[in-house]
Formats: C-alpha cells, structure tokens, sequence
C-alpha cells in the first residue's frame, strides 16, 4: 500500500475525509503514532477502509504498557445502512484492540445524527445516526469524555453558483466582505515560505483567545506534507503588503475543510476574516470542492457555550449545521480505561495546581 493507492481507495467513499488519509497517518507517525490501513471487501473497491492510529502511553510506575488505538474520523463505510457490514466493521475492531492489548480503541466517523439546530424550524433527524448509537452502546462501547474532533460542525454547500453563496449569507456577513475589500485588504495564496511566518500568527491568536497549540515542527512538517501533495492552500489577508490573517485550506476528494486560522490585532477594524473565508470558499469551489467544512460548532447549541460567538460567526457564511455521532471508545481493560479517562486526568490537574502554588 502506498499514499496514492490508499488516498484514491478511500476518496471513493460517501464522505472520505482528510484525517483518514495517507498523509494524516505520516504525519502522526512522526510524532509518536504508528498508522495501520485496513480494508474490509474488494482490495480495490473496498466495502469499508480504516487509518488506525496507535500509541504508547508511557506512565511512570506502571510495569503495564498503555496502548491506545485511534481512528480519526473513522472508520469509512460504503453504507452505514447495512447491518452485516457494519456488525462486520465492528467485530474487527473490536478483534483488533483486543490483539494489540489496546486500553481503548476509539473512532468517531462522520455519521449524522441530524442536520439544523435542534429546536429550530429545519431541524431534522437522521434515524440511522442514533440507531448506530444504540448499537454501539449494546456492544458495550461508551461515548468519549475526550472528543478529540468537534462533534458538530457547519458545512457551506459549494455547488452553487458565487451569486447563490452570497445570497445564503446573512446581510452582515455580506457587508463585511465588501467592507474588508473597500478597506485594502486582499487575499493572497501563500507558499511553504510563508509557514514560518503563519506558526507566529497561530501563536499570536491562540495566546489572544486562550487555546493551546502545538509546536513549531508539528505544524512545518503538518503544512509542508499537504502542501506538497497538493492538498493545502494556505490564504493570507494583507493591508499594504503587511499579513494580518490566514486560513489554511486543507482539500481532498471534492471536500475542504477550515482546519486552522490565525489573525493578529492589527487592522481588526477592516473585517479580514470575513474576506479570508469568502476567498477560501471560492478557491476550493474554483479546484472542484463541492462542499466546505468550517470545522467546528457548540457540543450544546446555547448561548453559554464558549464557541457561541464563533458559530454565530461560522453561520452568517451561509452554511448549515451537521450534528454526527461524535467519537466512541470501546474500553478493552475498563480499569485501565477508568484510569486513563478519570483518575489520571485527576491527577495531572492536581499535580499542576500544586506546582503553579509553589512558582506563584
């Protein structure tokens, strides 16, 4: 198996995603990931493919070894309707976790609970999303207190003409955008030599709003694998030739996602990020993208939850709301699990406290 051949076995699926491909799983590799790629049917028009991602957990004064399995946005099946594939699917996995004396495996595949916001008028559900639930739940799988990806998300429909875009945006949201072009800023494509340059501003935007991020090598090496294999754009608003926002379009399989973005304080006034976004939705609609994942919204939808302003934000671009299943662990050793997941988490919050007391 080789980065083509898996890449174009899985873009055949419903909905390939790009944690699922070839790429993903090399970049994972180097920083303490070792990928494994499964298919069940057809060695060339497989029923149902996995990347699975395991680690090592070293944990001092355990002579036991802490074994994690992980599918990101896996595993992909031609039709989650079919019960015997998906018992299939399942059963594997399981089989898997138990072979390799796994803690857990945990996966949490695109599949839908429903669409909308619930409550609101074009809510809908999607039985399938919460009978796969059920069954994970009788076979003993348990929904993860670590959601590793955003359980929800907004998906910006791109198959429409730039004209209908627009018109499906709020009227601020419009505004914004021409207001930003009025106001000098432009949207350039970036290159490889720009990377350095954006890990400053990502830094510079998760000191600002209060997320950690990871470090410098991660995302050159991240960035410079997709961008070699043709599968990132990275976008860079600019006033008088001076950086003040990017997002980093990610593509793959007629599907682009919103991955990362970073700004700075300077010329926030003139609405960047509304430019950014716009362009980025027409660049991946121009490379044949169909559809344009914003890449996150709330676990609940309320006004207290802490990405509220930037869904708000995500949704006057037009898009609808996918709420899916979310990631699934299924405990292999459950008291190493309840330690892995309760107790040492514990732990490591108490051993932080008492070291932030005796450096205050």
């Amino acid at each position: 198996m080789n980065s083509e051949t898996w890449n174009t076995l899985i873009a055949s699926f419903p909905k390939p995603h790009i944690l699922q491909t070839w790429q993903w799983g090399e970049i994972k590799s180097r920083f303490g990931w070792t990928p494994s790629y499964r298919v069940w049917g057809d060695e060339y028009n497989p029923d149902a493919a996995a990347l699975i991602l395991q680690r090592e957990i070293p944990l001092a004064g355990f002579a036991a070894r802490l074994r994690v399995l992980y599918a990101p946005k896996g595993p992909l099946l031609r039709d989650w309707g079919n019960g015997n594939l998906r018992k299939q699917v399942l059963d594997d996995l399981q089989e898997l976790a138990r072979q390799r004396g796994a803690i857990f495996l945990k996966i949490d595949p695109d599949v839908e609970l429903g669409s909308g916001v619930p409550g609101e008028p074009k809510a809908e559900s999607n039985p399938l999303g919460g009978a796969l639930q059920s069954e994970l739940q009788a076979r003993g799988w348990r929904y993860s207190a670590e959601q590793i990806q955003f359980r929800n998300t907004v998906l910006i429909d791109l198959t429409v003409s730039e004209d209908e875009m627009l018109a499906r945006m709020k009227q601020k949201t419009r505004y914004n955008i021409r207001f930003a072009a009025r106001k000098g800023v432009s949207v350039r494509i970036g290159t490889a030599n720009d990377f350095e340059l954006l890990y400053r501003m990502y830094a510079e935007t998760s000191a600002r709003n209060g997320f950690v991020i990871r470090s410098l090598d991660y995302y050159q090496a991240l960035w410079r694998t997709f961008f070699s294999a043709d599968m990132l754009d990275p976008l860079i608003a600019e006033v008088d030739d001076e950086p003040i926002g990017a997002v980093m379009l990610f593509r793959y399989a007629g599907r682009s996602w919103y991955i990362h973005g970073m700004s700075r304080e300077l010329h926030r006034e003139k609405m960047p990020n509304y430019l950014l976004q716009w362009e980025a939705m027409r660049r991946a609609k121009a490379l044949g993208c169909r559809e344009y994942d914003l890449w996150g919204a709330p676990e609940t939808f309320d006004e207290s939850d802490s990405m509220w302003g930037v869904f708000r934000f995500k949704r006057g671009l037009g898009g609808e709301v996918s709420r899916t299943i979310g990631a699934w662990d299924y405990p292999v050793k459950p008291l190493y699990y309840k330690l892995y997941t309760q107790t040492l988490p514990r732990i490591l919050n108490l051993m932080r406290r008492r070291a932030y007391r005796i450096h205050e």
